[in-house]
């Protein structure tokens, strides 16, 4: 232990120190401006040349009273001083001695304070200070050789140092530690205590530096890679340049990148095409895979995930243009106009999906076209016409050589737009075998709540397909699959009334032909007369498609004419349609010329909407058998059943022999024996033909009927009530029997068909004889 030797106070002037501490046997350059320091060296210089260091608590105090300063400093010999340039000096010092301030003297024009000097004497060396000398001086070795900071020569110098106390201060002057750390080594006046907390600092900066030594190999490496991958490119771009090659991976690269700024793509899909990029990018070019991700980033790039039209929120506008393009259609118009309000008051509203149901002709694929038009968007049409395959709706996986996206996306991009007017055309026709079904994949695509993220197998990002608007079309709504007309709003429209056919052809065809076949208004005109008996006798159909094909047939026939001479002017008048149309094809009125004996005019719907047919009963002499003829489907076989259960149930009330129920076999025909027929509304037309038959009792010809019977002879409501009475009115009936159930579909019938008829409703079978059958001895 070394032992200290204590001597009597002494006055001595004080030199405060910011962010400095002086060791003794340090020698240390020292900035000195404050005017009291300056002071206490001229002071010191005048006397004994030593002067007291110690250290302020706080290094921005200016004016550092008692309590600022440790009471432990140095005692050092002033050896060098140099005034500066603005009154400042530099003073070079050697520390000599540790001392501790017992009392301050003067604060005046210098602090001056009367200290206790502590010189050490040699001291006794043992085992424990010997093996800590060595312990301190391996790890100063090791610290120098880790930090980089100390030359290794002061390692030579303070191996040569014999003395513990000296040792443990010329080490702990070298480190780079901060003040309160140092100032302990500094108040330690032990040599065992101060070696040992030399050491155990020694031993946490080593960590310490080990840690950095770590976290710089870590980073080195970091750089060293991406300069190495930089270094590289740079040298292949140069390899190339020299070849005269052009650099087409990195152009493409960079131009990818270009159209991934501008896309404004949401945050997944652009983690996926960025994280595809990447893959081309280190993929040779040569790769067939490569073709398969630049595919892949060239589709999910040309889709428009954030593009989309302003919509024309004009009510008056669009109501315009919708009258301007479709004659009636008063239902669909009415809810595209009720969209478009809501679009205006609510912002953020989900596209609705309407379902267009009707037969062929009459408009719903250009009102499509027409809604898109009225709204300002962009219009895009998808056939499902015989479409069995699922992935025609969501696309191949990447794994199949030439897989690529569905149709649905194909459609979105061919738009340009998120918010298009979506066409998804005849519905009703799609099939399904072994390679799936369609219907359900549409589910995903129809659905209000799923279609924001649909899921294409191709792309394998979720698409927004929300703001589109989808329009579907359908012919017959009993073919489409019912989770799927479930998603739909069904909007029906019905075949037109001859009235209606005539205004379409004035207003709609006839300009639109006249001019597609190149002629003009001077050289063709249509009499409204030649245009009914087109309509009459030349067409028999729900839609306008036929009738339009007739006047093209005209025109072209005029076309002709008028290129053989230039002032041709043709009027087509009733007279002269026969000359380009040839013959009649339908007779119009096809009821019954006459009250005929087991004749009954029925009324059908078809998909190609109303239709009337005769229902024909003849008895032969027989054992009461009932034969039925006319391609007629189960459900209709039965009705037939159930008829003529009914009939023979009614058999005296109806004046029928009993020879004429068990000695008569029965036969029920339906002409047109072709088409397929089916379904129960013509349950009380087949009773009616049966009764009239066995009875003897004629039909009405100026009557039709549609309703279903049960054996007791109740009418049960039918469908397509609106199709059926359109059709009764094409054929010159004058009087429909209907169940009274359908009283609410009358409302449907245009009001000018409802004034030409007469409706008669029926609950019973009964009221149904008695308004079809004629009167006994009637003539």
């Amino acid at each position: 232990m070394s032992q200290e030797k204590e001597l009597n106070y002494r006055e001595i002037p004080i030199l405060p120190l910011r962010g400095v501490l002086v060791f003794p046997y340090t020698i240390i350059h020292l900035d000195v401006g404050r005017k009291k320091s300056i002071s206490a060296i001229e002071e010191a210089m005048l006397g004994s040349k030593e002067i007291f260091l110690a250290t302020q608590k706080e290094a921005q105090t200016d004016e550092p009273d008692e309590e600022d300063i440790y009471e432990v400093g140095t005692v050092a010999e002033i050896r060098q001083v140099l005034k500066m340039p603005g009154g400042t000096m530099r003073v070079l010092v050697e520390g000599l001695y540790r001392a501790s301030i017992k009392k301050y003297i003067s604060h005046d024009a210098y602090m001056k304070v009367g200290i206790e000097e502590y010189k050490s004497e040699a001291p006794l060396k043992n085992a424990e200070i010997e093996a800590l000398m060595r312990t301190v001086v391996y790890q100063f070795e090791q610290y120098v050789r880790m930090s980089k900071k100390i030359p290794p020569e002061t390692v030579v110098s303070v191996v040569a140092i014999e003395e513990p106390g000296r040792l443990a201060d010329v080490i702990a002057s070298h480190l780079n530690l901060r003040i309160p750390e140092k100032q302990k080594v500094l108040e330690a006046r032990d040599v065992n205590q101060r070696l040992t907390y030399v050491c155990e600092i020694l031993a946490k900066e080593m960590e310490v530096l080990e840690l950095e030594r770590k976290i710089n190999i870590r980073v080195r490496k970091q750089m060293e890679k991406t300069q190495k991958e930089y270094y590289l490119r740079e040298q292949m771009k140069a390899i190339q340049k020299e070849l005269g090659e052009k650099d087409e991976r990195s152009a493409e690269v960079e131009e990818l990148r270009e159209r991934i700024q501008k896309a404004n793509l949401p945050k997944e899909a652009l983690e996926k095409i960025n994280k595809e990029l990447e893959r081309l990018e280190k993929m040779p070019s040569a790769v067939a895979e490569a073709v398969v991700v630049r595919n892949y980033l060239d589709w999910a790039l040309s889709l428009p995930w954030s593009t989309e039209t302003r919509d024309r929120l004009d009510l008056d506008l669009a109501e315009k243009i919708l009258d301007e393009d479709h004659y009636g259609l008063e239902k669909p118009k009415e809810r595209i106009l009720e969209y478009l309000a809501i679009r205006k008051l609510a912002k953020k509203m989900k596209g609705p999906i309407l379902c267009l149901v009707g037969p062929p002709g009459v408009g719903k694929t250009s009102l499509g076209k027409s809604v898109a038009r009225s709204l300002g968007r962009k219009f895009v049409r998808m056939s499902l016409g015989g479409v069995r395959d699922e992935a025609e709706i969501r696309g191949h996986r990447r794994t199949y050589v030439g897989s690529m996206p569905g149709r649905v996306l194909n459609s979105m991009k061919q738009a340009g737009s998120r918010n298009p007017v979506f066409l998804l055309d005849e519905i009703d026709k799609m099939t399904t075998d072994f390679r799936g079904d369609p219907a359900s994949a549409l589910l995903e695509v129809l659905d209000p709540e799923q279609n924001n993220t649909f899921s294409d197998h191709y792309l394998e990002i979720p698409f927004d397909l929300s703001k589109v608007m989808f329009i579907t079309t359908a012919n017959s709504i009993h073919n489409i699959p019912r989770p799927l007309l479930d998603r739909m709003e069904v909007i029906e429209i019905s075949g037109y009334t001859e009235e209606d056919k005539l205004h379409i052809a004035l207003g709609y065809l006839v300009p639109k032909q006249v001019k597609e076949h190149g002629l003009k208004d001077s050289n063709i005109t249509f009499s409204e007369k030649a245009l009914r008996k087109i309509i009459r006798e030349y067409t028999r159909e729900a839609g306008v498609r036929s009738m339009e094909r007739q006047i093209a047939s005209i025109c072209r026939k005029v076309a002709r004419q008028v290129v053989k001479d230039k002032n041709t002017s043709v009027n087509i008048t009733v007279s002269s349609i026969n000359k380009y149309l040839g013959a009649e094809k339908f007779r119009f009125g096809t009821a019954e010329k006459e009250s005929q004996i087991g004749v009954t005019t029925g009324l059908a719907w078809t998909e190609s909407g109303g239709d009337i047919l005769s229902i024909e009963v003849a008895l032969i002499k027989g054992k009461g058998r009932l034969t039925l003829t006319g391609k007629l489907g189960d459900v209709m076989k039965e009705s037939a059943q159930a008829g003529l259960t009914y009939v023979r149930s009614k058999a005296e009330e109806l004046g029928i022999s009993p020879e004429t129920l068990e000695g008569y076999d029965i036969h029920i025909h339906v002409p047109e024996g072709a088409i397929p027929k089916d379904g129960p509304s013509a349950g009380i037309t087949m009773a009616t033909s049966l009764a009239s038959a066995m009875s003897g009792r004629p039909v009405r010809n100026d009557v039709a009927m549609t309703g279903e019977i049960t054996l007791r002879g109740n009418v049960l409501p039918i469908g397509g009530f609106k199709e059926k009475a359109l059709a009764a009115h094409r054929a010159g009936i004058d009087t429909i029997i209907l169940p009274m159930e359908n009283k609410k579909d009358l409302d449907e019938v245009p009001a000018n068909v409802k004034r030409k008829m007469e409706f008669i409703l029926v609950s019973h079978m009964d009221e149904v004889l008695a308004a079809a059958l004629e009167k006994p001895g009637h003539a």
